[in-house]
């Protein structure tokens, strides 16, 4: 058990877990704006421009069941917001990480003995066509 709680603390101390943890609260809140922007922005718009039709108050009656054909919508919309969102962010951190790699790494500084010896091998070269 011991072994057990210990591998579980390491697990926990990772900073991936903790990665994703943050990642999991802000994606949360995240999704609290994308929510209001949905309904109380883009659906009274898409209302308004479709003959202010409310996309909330759609609903199906089947049997004595009511289907809320109106959440599923703004619910549909909702999703494909964030998802675009998200794919601009990853799309925009990806392209500056791309840009970190393709400037050019500083040349190695040559050690002193590999010097010398090239000034060696280029002067005994100078000696051998002077021949």
């Amino acid at each position: 058990m011991k072994q057990f709680i210990a591998e579980f603390k390491e697990f926990i101390s990772r900073g991936n877990v903790m990665s994703m943890a943050v990642g999991l609260i802000i994606g949360s809140a995240f999704t609290a704006i994308i929510t209001s922007l949905v309904d109380d922005v883009i659906t009274p718009l898409i209302g308004m421009i479709i003959g202010g039709l409310d996309f909330s108050g759609i609903m199906l009656t089947v049997g004595s069941s009511n289907l809320m054909v109106g959440n599923f919508i703004g619910a549909v919309i909702n999703f494909l917001l964030t998802a675009l969102i998200l794919f601009l962010l990853l799309k925009g951190i990806n392209s500056l990480q791309r840009k970190k790699e393709e400037e050019p790494a500083p040349e190695p500084e040559i050690p002193a003995d590999v010097q010398l010896l090239t000034e060696i091998r280029d002067m005994l070269k100078q000696q051998q066509e002077q021949k």
